[in-house]
C-alpha cells in the first residue's frame, strides 16, 4: 500500500508542476518523444543489424531467390532474328 501513496504522491506533484508551470509540460512531452525515439532506434538496430544471426539467414535468402531469379533470365536463349 505504501508504494502506491508513494506513486500518488510523485503523480500529484508532477500535476501540480505541469498546471503551473508551462516549461514543465514541454519538458515532459519532448522527454515522452526522446524516449519513443530511442526506443524506435533499438528497434530498427535490433530488426536490421547484420550482426543478428536472423537477419542475416534473411539477407542470405533474399540474395539466394534473386541470384536464382537471375541465373535463370541469363540462361534463356535469346530469339535469332531470321
Amino acid at each position: 500500500m505504501t508504494a502506491q501513496y508513494t506513486y500518488l504522491l510523485i503523480f500529484m506533484c508532477l500535476s501540480y508542476l505541469v498546471l503551473t508551470d508551462a516549461s514543465v509540460s514541454r519538458f515532459i512531452q519532448l522527454l515522452l518523444q526522446l524516449i519513443r525515439v530511442e526506443y524506435l532506434k533499438v528497434k530498427w538496430w535490433i530488426q536490421y543489424s547484420p550482426t543478428n544471426p536472423v537477419v542475416r539467414y534473411l539477407m542470405w535468402r533474399r540474395s539466394w531467390k534473386l541470384a536464382k531469379e537471375l541465373q535463370k533470365e541469363f540462361s534463356k536463349t535469346p530469339p535469332e532474328d531470321s
